[in-house]
């Protein structure tokens, strides 16, 4: 006759012993209504998955293997010129001094190597403008700084520059002699040099 022995304490069902993680987790982490809350093992369990989780989107983001969100480099620098926004998020340089050789930004990330290695297509597009040659750009902050930049004109006489008239620190007159375009600085009024080919700089602006 087989006799049946009660279970002591101590004693461990090798069935329950045998139980999967994924059916402890499941069944210790139901809701405290039908099984009474989650077992300090279960919090144990979710925590560690929780934190190898974490550790693996931190892993794919360092080897580049999700999708990164862009940043946008876009900052009004000074006098509304157009200029780029440094790692910092405070320090604006201007557009202009993106790839000059020089490091404005703290971590010199302005001069880096895939935003100047192919210039002007490794540049961001906000920090180009086209001339009206199709070889020529300027820096997006030298259109409609009274600068023939582009060579022709087109930086601050094209339609697509769309430059205000110019202010009450500038003379207009046209055609300009060297290197203006439809406007000189009031300060070279009277300065004995021909800027304007009707010589009004000399005999009519006053500075």
């Amino acid at each position: 006759m087989n006799k049946t022995h009660p279970q002591r304490n101590g004693d461990v069902d090798p069935f329950d012993s045998a139980k999967s993680f994924s059916e402890e987790r499941a069944t210790c982490c139901q809701p405290p209504s039908t099984h009474g809350g989650c077992t300090r093992r279960c919090v144990c369990i979710s925590a560690t998955a929780l934190l190898i989780l974490a550790a693996a989107t931190g892993l794919a983001l360092a080897l580049g293997l999700l999708p990164r969100t862009p940043v946008n480099r876009f900052c009004v620098a000074s006098k509304n010129k157009t200029g780029f926004l440094c790692d910092d998020r405070e320090t604006c340089v201007l557009a202009s001094q993106v790839c000059d050789r020089v490091s404005n930004c703290r971590n010199g990330e302005d001069e880096q190597e895939k935003l100047c290695g192919d210039l002007p297509h490794s540049l961001p597009g906000f920090l180009v403008f086209r001339c009206g040659h199709p070889a020529r750009w300027v820096y997006a902050d030298q259109r409609c700084d009274g600068m023939n930049d582009c060579g022709d004109c087109s930086d601050e006489l094209g339609s697509l520059a769309a430059c205000p008239p110019c202010g009450p620190e500038w003379w207009s007159c046209s055609p300009v002699l060297y290197e203006f375009c439809s406007c000189i600085p009031r300060r070279l009024c009277g300065d004995g040099i021909q800027h304007c080919t009707t010589w009004a700089d000399e005999y009519i602006c006053r500075p």
